[in-house]
Order: structure tokens, then C-alpha cells, then sequence
């Protein structure tokens, strides 16, 4: 296989994700979704009796994001690897929030992201508790 890099998108996408995933984070839902095609799609797959769906459209999403504290109270998400290559890229992540027991539960998961003219098209989500 080979790669031509005079139209390598990688650079922009780590840029992207990088921005997207500290953002998220933050709770800066405007600049998340500033990131986010008009027709973004998010899927979240997860262990039972946590949110499992598809989303589609960057007010669906949005809605998704803004209520991940009812579902995650107090989260804290740290991004621990991103990699990419051309419009592709994976975040590796964990997190942590105020289980029902009044300690902090923990997961980590992995975010596979489809890149379209700079922004994201695709955010899928896979966690594991």
C-alpha cells in the first residue's frame, strides 16, 4: 500500500480529535460540536444498563452529550492515546465518575472517528466497564 502524503490528512485529524476529545471533556459542548458535520453520527456501544444507541444529525448528538453527567455524574475523561492516519483516527480513553455506591467507577474505551473535509463525520464508541 502506499501513502501519498501531499494529501495526508493526519496532521489535521490528530488536530481535530485532539481538540474534540479536550473540549468534551471540558464540557464545552459548542466547541465540541463546532468540530461535528451537520450530519454527524454517533454510536455508543456499552456494557448493560448504560446508554447503547445511534445519533444521528449534530442536534441528536448534541442532546446525547449534554446529558452524559445524568448518566456519568461528575465524569472525568482522560484521553490516553490518540493515533491517526488520513481522515481516520482512534482515542483511547478512560473514565471516571460518582458511582451509585458514593465511590468513583471507572471504564475505558476507545472512540473510532471518520473524518469529512476537516470535521467529523463519525464518532463510534466502544467501552467496557
Amino acid at each position: 500500500m502506499s501513502i501519498n502524503t501531499q494529501n495526508d490528512r493526519t496532521d489535521e485529524t490528530l488536530t481535530v480529535v485532539t481538540r474534540f476529545e479536550n473540549g468534551f471533556n471540558a464540557r464545552n459542548l459548542d466547541a465540541t460540536m463546532a468540530d461535528m458535520t451537520e450530519d454527524a453520527v454517533f454510536e455508543h456501544v456499552a456494557p448493560p444498563g448504560k446508554s447503547i444507541g445511534r445519533f444521528e444529525g449534530r442536534d441528536a448528538v448534541r442532546a446525547v452529550f449534554a446529558s452524559l453527567d445524568e448518566h456519568f455524574p461528575n465524569f472525568d475523561l482522560r484521553a490516553t492515546e490518540i493515533f491517526a492516519q488520513g481522515d481516520r483516527a482512534t482515542c483511547r480513553w478512560e473514565i471516571e465518575w460518582d458511582g451509585p455506591d458514593g465511590g468513583r467507577a471507572h471504564a475505558r474505551g476507545v472512540d473510532v472517528f471518520r473524518m469529512r473535509d476537516g470535521m467529523i463525520a463519525e464518532k463510534l464508541t466502544y467501552m467496557t466497564l
